[in-house]
């Protein structure tokens, strides 16, 4: 997804530098970035255009490609801060990329902002993605940033309808991707998830907080008495109907393919124009040497 709430390693990093700072002028992009690939194709995406641009990470984030970026790190609890950097930078676009975790708050870390915010930014953490994300993104609207999806700047990576593996799905695989599509939207509507796992008709898991990975490890782990035929079962990822798509878009990768693997699945499936798929090429070979087909799926299939 473009921004969730996981579980970030530790790393530090060094602050961008002066010249970085002077050269962004206004109209740059401040990306938030969180865990994956998705901060780093963004950072060098703008990098290549030479536009301005400038990648925050939270607290301990571990973004080791940043150190070849303009760069700095920010902490939850003093929001003003963060906007005043952002603002420093020449940023009035922020995009929000990558997994990270949900915060525990420092009541005497906030600053004045933080302070101000906080009733309505705790009230939110409380609620599912979907809602936190939206205060979240209000917040910084009200600040005067424009919120952009990753999609707007790499547009190249939205999934485009087509089955581009060798493998293909079976009748059952259809009949499962169906009925997962189903849930999901389910799912979505009370904000809990965009994921789930359907092996001959039985959901088998959905996705909640702890995230798609966690997902397919609990199906690696439990499935088996529930699977009558071993060779069923596909992982579903669409967007939440009604979801703010700039800041949480669900993303597919070779990580993906591989977890699917690893839980014994047949294929993944996501919808036309619903997901990111990061380095496509790739995406398939993987899922062509593990035998696994990627359907992206139309609305009519």
């Amino acid at each position: 997804m473009i921004l969730s709430f996981r579980n970030p390693a530790d790393q530090s990093l060094p602050l961008i530098t002066g010249d970085l700072m002077v050269a962004a002028q206004q109209h740059g992009l401040a990306i938030i970035a969180g865990r994956g690939d998705l901060p780093k194709l963004l950072a060098e995406e703008c990098a290549r255009r030479n536009e301005p641009y400038l990648v925050i990470g939270f607290g301990n984030a571990a973004l080791k490609w940043a150190v070849d970026h303009p760069f700095e790190t920010a902490q939850f609890e003093k929001a003003g801060a963060l906007f005043d950097t952002i603002r420093n930078a020449g940023c009035d676009r922020v995009v929000f990329a990558g997994a990270m975790s949900r915060p525990s708050l420092n009541p005497l870390k906030y600053d004045w902002k933080f302070t101000k915010l906080a009733p309505r930014l705790l009230k939110s953490l409380g609620a599912g993605d979907d809602e936190t994300l939206r205060t979240i993104a209000s917040v910084f609207h009200e600040e005067g940033f424009e919120i952009i999806g990753a999609d707007t700047v790499l547009e190249n990576l939205v999934a485009k309808l087509g089955i581009p593996t060798k493998r293909q799905p079976t009748d059952i695989d259809r009949a499962d991707a169906k009925r997962a599509r189903d849930v999901v939207k389910q799912l979505g509507l009370v904000d809990v998830g965009q994921g789930c796992v359907v092996a001959n008709g039985i959901c088998l898991a959905l996705e909640t907080i702890q995230g798609t990975d966690a997902m397919l490890e609990f199906v690696y782990q439990t499935a088996a008495p529930y699977r009558h035929n071993a060779d069923a079962g596909v992982l579903y990822k669409a967007p939440k109907p009604n979801q703010d798509r700039r800041i949480d878009f669900p993303a597919i990768g070779t990580d993906t393919i591989r977890t699917a693997h690893h839980a014994g699945l047949n294929g993944v499936v996501v919808p036309d124009g619903g997901a990111l798929i990061i380095d496509l090429r790739e995406t398939v070979k993987m899922a062509d040497e593990l035998n696994l087909f990627l359907w992206i799926q139309g609305a009519d299939e």
